[in-house]
């Protein structure tokens, strides 16, 4: 049966390729080109489009991490700008142009895009919806023609379930967005000043939320303690158990060929340098 390392290899796998979304440039022109002038503003309003213009409740409540005031600084002035509706279009356009780049022209059109398509949009029409918010609005949107794009879209929507989880498996420990910050910085996943300048925490919060994790003996001096390594052990593997039903519905020979599928595409993404060295995703490297 289909594992939750499969889960989380797969999701290793297909991160970079959604992630061009908001690393590649030709995102950030597209984004540019729908009046959303700055990466933020790019950011927040491709993400949350799916939702419709929400505010920053909204957002702050379903992107877990990023500190309130951080996203309030965006949401709702993006709508200001464009609409959810033009912000789908550009972030697909955007990902359009970036994907011919890092994988050239004919990609595209080829059969692996196809079939990669074919069994990302079988996991992905499998996703449980109750408590998915961010996964349940993306599988409202159409489904992109061209293989390239429907990869992504199908790929968007599991990452997004997959996110859903993580943030079940996080309220379930008490852990909010700036504390898990800290867990991951005190894994090596990420460092402090990444996750600060990329999700908004000002030292006071980080420093509130180190204290309040010693006081839980999660951290000492800086470092996990044996109760926090479990802890924070338990909560990837609860976020990989979480993210395993759509997977379980490809099956094992279709979640094998479409990592073997993903596997040239995540390499060319990494070699284009679309995937920046400790970005603040976490995604760990495949195995």
């Amino acid at each position: 049966m289909t594992s939750a390392g499969t889960a989380r290899l797969l999701w290793a796998l297909a991160e970079p390729f959604h992630a061009l979304t908001y690393f590649a440039q030709e995102s950030h022109d597209a984004a540019e080109e729908a009046a959303l002038r700055g990466f933020w503003n790019g950011y927040f309003a491709f993400r949350a489009a799916p939702l419709g213009a929400v505010g920053p409740q909204v957002v702050t409540a379903l992107f877990y991490n990023f500190a309130p005031a951080f996203v309030a600084r965006r949401v709702p002035a993006v709508w200001s700008d464009t609409s959810p509706d033009a912000a789908l279009q550009a972030r697909l356009a955007g990902v359009d142009a970036a994907v011919r780049r890092v994988l050239g022209a004919d990609w595209p059109a080829s059969s692996e895009a196809a079939e990669a398509a074919d069994l990302a949009a079988t996991a992905a029409a499998a996703v449980d919806l109750p408590g998915r918010p961010l996964a349940a609005a993306n599988t409202g949107l159409p489904v992109p023609d061209e293989p390239h794009l429907r990869l992504w879209q199908s790929l968007t929507t599991l990452r997004e379930h997959r996110g859903d989880g993580h943030s079940v498996a996080l309220a379930q420990r008490e852990v909010d967005g700036v504390a898990a910050h800290v867990l991951a910085a005190a894994a090596g996943r990420s460092d402090r000043a990444w996750l600060m300048r990329a999700r908004g925490w000002d030292d006071a919060a980080w420093d509130g939320a180190v204290a309040h994790l010693v006081e839980r003996r999660w951290l000492d001096e800086g470092e996990l303690t044996a109760e926090g390594l479990a802890m924070v052990t338990a909560i990837e593997a609860d976020t990989d158990r979480l993210a395993v039903r759509p997977w379980q519905a490809l099956g094992d020979a279709g979640c094998d060929r479409l990592a073997g599928l993903l596997t040239p595409v995540r390499r060319a993404v990494v070699a284009a340098g679309d995937w920046p060295t400790g970005n603040p995703i976490g995604a760990p490297e495949p195995d």
